[in-house]
């Protein structure tokens, strides 16, 4: 499978997580059937920019810090799409963040 193949079943997931709720690189990458590759998916969203259907503000790393916001544009825009939605953010970390996480494999 190529990276492009896997970036779009990437992009499948990230589209279903809820308005109000995030979901990590290794949980999508694990319901993918590919539990080693978190990084691959972090790749995905740096790439998925250009496309403004796919909610890659939605998606940190495993303890809830937005690792991806230096790919957006502005300094705290992943911040404030994410407070938008009603999720706490705090120095980069989501506050509560077991109450906002979407596992896909639980969901889909």
């Amino acid at each position: 499978m190529s990276n492009n193949d896997f970036f779009e079943r990437v992009y499948i997931v990230v589209k279903k997580i809820p308005f109000g709720r995030v979901s990590t690189y290794g949980a999508i990458a694990k319901y993918l059937g590919s539990n080693k590759s978190a990084r691959v998916v972090g790749w995905a969203m740096n790439a998925s920019h250009l496309n403004k259907d796919i909610p890659a503000h939605r998606v940190v790393n495993r303890i809830g810090l937005l690792t991806g916001k230096k790919h957006f544009f502005g300094t705290n825009l992943m911040k404030q799409l994410l407070e938008s939605e009603g999720i706490l953010v705090e120095k980069d970390m989501i506050i509560d963040f077991d109450r906002y996480f979407w596992d896909p494999s639980k969901e889909l």
